[in-house]
């Protein structure tokens, strides 16, 4: 039995067990901190302040202050009520942004609806941001946000900051939070510029499951993050992130630059395939011909000559090679001498042989550009006769208006799709336009929207198609059918027989034929098949369109003088150097 003074001692005891501050082991443990996001480290949560029951022993806000309540709902969106009560005659300002950064190369996008403000206060949205203005006393702000809800490492993260972008200091931040969930959640919360990582001054849980935070003194400009991890699949996640428009960000490699690249490689692979098939159906052209042609035109008893597609001698060797040379000049002056609009003779003196050009026809509307070129170059305007001696002497002749007008004659004829001495066409203009685009639209995409390889695929493919370009054949189906027919000519010179062509059509078969014989280097051949060819049996004296040799009966002089003429004429026509030579033998004696 206790006396007296015992029973007072144990009072005492008791009394002061009673008053003692807790121990360690009094305070219950705080929950761990949950996974954050990409723009927050991963920080231990430090102990806090002061165990359950104890928010609100702060001291209470002397100057402008926001209590706010955030609460998921069960379609993943997020109830938001602030109430913010400022001094009076005061006036404050928060732009809650609707975009902050999660990580290197992306933001987190929210997105704030059914926007209410009670009391002393305003909002507007911009699109990238809230404003709510604030004037003296309380007032409350309600709102919803889409896009808190992230799914994060097999569980769920809800991000939000619940104190941003006031314009003054706030003496006082309180919040709570709550979820439909019956475990317990985890808590990060951050305080101060965006991205430190300085911990709020009070962030627990409650034995409800209520999360509470408080922060005292929260600069202007300064935030607030609150992150709080719930159990995977507690609500719909519904977090959007972009890339942002960066120059590392816009050239990474995603599935629809991947695609781009991949129909890229596609559509070189398809080129390189067409340009194959038609460079070996062009080749295929220039060796395979299509039999001897048919040029003698029969009408009862009378035979004439009509070239296959209407191509002229000039014309003949520009589209089997591509080039005009001096060859198709030459055989061109032969046929407007055979076609009377030029008249051609020997001229022989002091033991010199020298060789007459003389105007017989102005010319006409039957003469296309190239011949009227040929034609002026040689007897210009007020010039009726020249010797090639005298062309000689008086430089050369400039045929460089001749031959441009020989390349465009073979494209309106419908050979060549193109310039055959120029690698410009079509194509090349595509190309062009795709380089073009392709760098307008990576530098627009870089800034933009991301997915600048998008860019740099279509640039590559107008590279690759300016390289295709030049190797792509210009000539046409129609002119590599025309290709395999004067092959077909060329038979037909080889294999005529005089004997078959009506005696009185000898002489103009002989002649209008021989023009392409000269251009096909078929003209030593074509001259010793006719040599036996009497040029007076239609009464007249000689070759119609030929001087200096009147009076044979057969042509075997004119066959052995005409290479000599050729001869001349090619050497004169090389030296203006303007067009290609392919006659560089000797001149025979």
């Amino acid at each position: 039995m206790l006396t007296k003074w015992g029973t007072a001692i144990v009072a005492v005891a008791a009394s002061s067990a009673l008053m003692a501050p807790p121990s360690d082991t009094n305070v219950p443990e705080a929950p761990e901190a949950g996974p954050s996001l990409t723009n927050a480290p991963q920080l231990p949560k430090p102990p806090p302040l002061g165990a359950r029951g104890q928010l609100g022993l702060l001291q209470p806000p002397s100057g402008a202050s926001a209590n706010v309540a955030v609460k998921v709902e069960r379609d993943g969106s997020v109830s938001i009520t602030e109430q913010v009560t400022v001094p009076g005659g005061q006036h404050l300002v928060r732009r809650i942004p609707l975009k902050v950064p999660a990580g290197e190369e992306q933001d987190r996008v929210y997105g704030v609806r059914d926007v209410v403000v009670e009391g002393a206060g305003k909002t507007e949205s911009n699109g990238e941001q809230l404003v709510a203005t604030f004037d003296g006393g309380a007032s409350t702000l309600k709102y919803k946000v889409d896009g808190a809800v992230a799914d994060v490492n097999g569980a769920q993260q809800v991000r939000w900051q619940v104190a941003s972008g006031w314009d003054g200091e706030l003496s006082r931040v309180s919040a709570s939070f709550s979820a439909p969930t019956r475990e317990m959640p985890t808590v990060d919360c951050f305080a101060g510029p965006l991205g430190s990582d300085r911990q709020c001054s009070l962030a627990e849980t409650d034995h409800s499951g209520v999360v509470r935070i408080e922060q005292d003194k929260l600069a202007a400009g300064e935030r607030v993050d609150l992150a709080v991890g719930l159990p995977a699949g507690t609500v719909p996640a519904n977090a959007r992130f972009e890339q942002i428009a960066s120059v590392g960000g816009a050239f990474a490699l995603t599935t629809l630059t991947g695609i781009g690249f991949g129909a890229l490689a596609l559509f070189l692979i398809l080129g390189a395939l067409a340009i194959w098939l038609l460079r070996r159906r062009d080749k295929g052209a220039l060796t395979a011909g299509t039999g001897p042609v048919d040029v003698l035109m029969r009408e009862g008893d009378r035979v004439s000559f009509a070239s296959p597609d209407g191509v002229l001698p000039g014309q003949v060797g520009t589209v089997v090679d591509e080039t005009v040379d001096v060859v198709d000049v030459s055989g061109t002056v032969v046929d407007l001498a055979v076609r009377n609009y030029l008249w051609l003779a020997e001229v022989r003196g002091n033991g010199v042989v020298d060789w007459q050009i003389a105007r017989r026809n102005a010319p006409d509307e039957h003469l296309v550009a190239f011949e009227r070129e040929i034609y002026t170059a040689i007897l210009p305007e007020g010039t009726d006769s020249v010797l090639l001696s005298e062309l000689r002497g008086r430089g050369t002749v400039d045929l460089r208006v001749a031959g441009e007008a020989m390349y465009a004659d073979v494209v309106r004829k419908g050979w060549f799709s193109r310039r055959p001495d120029k690698g410009r066409n079509k194509l090349t203009l595509a190309g062009i336009g795709l380089v073009a685009l392709g760098l307008v639209g990576t530098v627009v995409l870089t800034f933009t929207a991301g997915h600048a390889l998008l860019g740099v695929a279509v640039a590559l493919a107008g590279v690759a198609t300016l390289l295709g370009a030049s190797w792509v054949p210009p000539r046409t189906s129609r002119g590599r059918r025309l290709v395999g027919q004067v092959r077909g000519l060329l038979e037909y010179l080889h294999t005529v027989k005089v004997d078959a062509i009506p005696l009185a059509d000898r002489e103009m078969v002989f002649s209008r034929s021989l023009p392409y014989a000269i251009v096909l280097g078929d003209t030593e051949n074509w001259l010793r098949t006719f040599e036996g060819l009497d040029p007076s049996a239609d009464g007249s004296a000689g070759l119609y369109w030929f001087g200096g040799l009147e009076g044979d009966r057969d042509l075997r002089r004119f066959a052995a003088h005409l290479p000599s003429f050729l001869s001349a004429l090619d050497g004169l026509l090389a030296e203006s150097g303007h067009l290609r030579s392919i006659r560089p033998e000797p001149v025979p004696a």
